[in-house]
């Protein structure tokens, strides 16, 4: 008996050992994740280095290995590059001027170097502080400039159009509580802005705004669609063969690859019933498709029908769990069977609705297949809600968090610049998804408390 006791309690500190650790791991990924995306909005020195044969190079640190560092040095329309390998033993010097500033610009990208002058709308070329004071106050609202002289560290001149600047900072100068402003105002406009050059710079708001759009949508027609089917099954079907073959269906539909669900999308949705609206409706637009191409509801559609599975399976499963003797109960007092399932069974299978509804969204905003085939777009800086009849525009195409991961990661023009961002916006993608999934688990306990207050009266 002592021995079965104390393998008892080996297995259950070794299955509790194995919870923690992979609890640990997906913490760790997360922090990760997070931290290599959030520290790209941190106002990061800049160094200049002298080389061994006198030149000079202007750049931000990006790690490296032991004999070479890796530089990020901006300046594209110059140098035709952003970044740099410098071995180490040919840095001769290597300072950080309180002049070098970092400029982010509409086009082209950053550009580092020094402020040479500003020209006033009038003409007036202003240089050193009156330069300096004169361009915060066109940064905070209170002045115009023309355009701004620009020049690296080895003294080629740029001309920038003062409307090109996005942004500008010296960060050598910065203290601590600076730098924690300006990655604040940074990790604002990251949020609140659309994508900027080459979708590298810029914000995530269209695709923050189609993510959340889409899952709604979804969540809209799936769940009535999967509770009703899931009632049908375990309520109302004869049990027998061909209901077996039915769940059996539904569980295999689960397991089918993704973007087997796009391809079904595009070809049913987008061209099928797309294509069918555009000749009833807006044939004066043909040949140009109007719903005959993807957008926001298709790609909703198709997201609806690959999750239904996920919510046909979770609340069977709660239905089942809801002992038959309160069926019978309420039978016998007289209710009938639909005043049943009204008022006793379907209350208490909500909580595995909503668990299944959970698990949908889960899934659903983290996919990307389907969407690059029924509606999601690289750019699409105005999303699909406005004030114009009818409003919402289903038709419309949108921006999505995870498509964006990807179209950063492997198809933007400078996958190295672009990867900080990748970090940030899968973090955002992560955070989307958790904010989603504690609305619908708070909205689950509030039902399961409500009920259980029920029961005691």
């Amino acid at each position: 008996m002592r021995w079965r006791l104390g393998r008892d309690s080996l297995w259950r500190w070794l299955s509790g050992a194995c919870v923690a650790l992979s609890l640990l791991a997906v913490v760790a990924l997360l922090a990760l994740i997070a931290v290599r995306g959030l520290a790209h909005f941190w106002p990061a020195d800049i160094e200049r280095l002298t080389l061994e044969n006198g030149q000079q190079v202007a750049g931000i640190p990006r790690g490296g290995e032991a004999e070479s560092r890796r530089y990020f040095t901006a300046n594209r329309d110059l140098d035709g590059h952003v970044w740099r390998w410098i071995a180490v033993d040919s840095i001769v010097e290597r300072e950080t001027p309180a002049s070098l500033v970092y400029v982010q610009r509409r086009d082209w990208g950053p550009f580092i170097g020094r402020l040479a002058a500003v020209t006033t709308p009038a003409g007036e070329r202003l240089r050193g502080d009156a330069a300096e004071s004169r361009l915060h106050q066109a940064l905070a609202g209170d002045a115009e400039l023309a355009t701004l002289s620009l020049h690296n560290v080895e003294g080629r001149d740029v001309t920038l159009p003062f409307a090109q600047v996005q942004s500008l900072a010296w960060p050598n100068r910065m203290h601590v509580g600076d730098k924690l402003l300006a990655w604040l105002d940074g990790v604002w406009r990251f949020l609140s802005e659309a994508p900027g050059d080459g979708r590298v710079e810029g914000g995530v708001w269209p695709a923050i705004f189609g993510t959340l759009l889409m899952v709604i949508l979804m969540s809209l027609v799936v769940t009535p669609f999967g509770v009703l089917a899931a009632l049908y099954l375990n309520e109302v079907a004869r049990q027998g063969p061909v209901t077996r073959l039915v769940r059996i269906a539904v569980r295999n539909l689960a397991g089918v690859p993704s973007i087997v669900y796009g391809v079904f999308g595009l070809g049913v949705f987008v061209y099928g019933l797309g294509g069918q609206i555009d000749r009833w409706f807006y044939a004066e637009a043909l040949p140009s498709p109007t719903f005959g191409t993807g957008g926001l509801l298709w790609a909703s559609l198709t997201l609806a029908l690959l999750t239904l599975p996920v919510v046909i399976v979770a609340t069977e499963e709660g239905l089942a769990r809801v002992p038959g003797t309160l069926r019978e109960g309420s039978l016998a007092l007289g209710a009938t069977r639909f005043e049943t399932l009204k008022r006793v069974v379907v209350p208490m299978a909500l909580p595995s609705m909503l668990t299944g509804v959970i698990l949908a969204v889960a899934r659903a905003a983290g996919e990307v297949a389907p969407l690059m085939l029924v509606g999601v777009a690289k750019l699409a800086p105005e999303i699909p809600l406005d004030g114009e009849f009818p409003f919402l525009h289903l038709e419309s195409k949108f921006m999505h968090l995870g498509y964006h991961v990807f179209d950063l990661g492997f198809a933007s023009r400078d996958a190295e610049a672009a990867m900080p961002l990748v970090f940030a916006t899968a973090t955002l993608l992560v955070a989307v998804i958790v904010v989603l999934n504690l609305t619908a688990i708070l909205l689950r306990h509030h039902l399961r408390a409500r009920h259980r207050a029920l029961e005691r009266s």
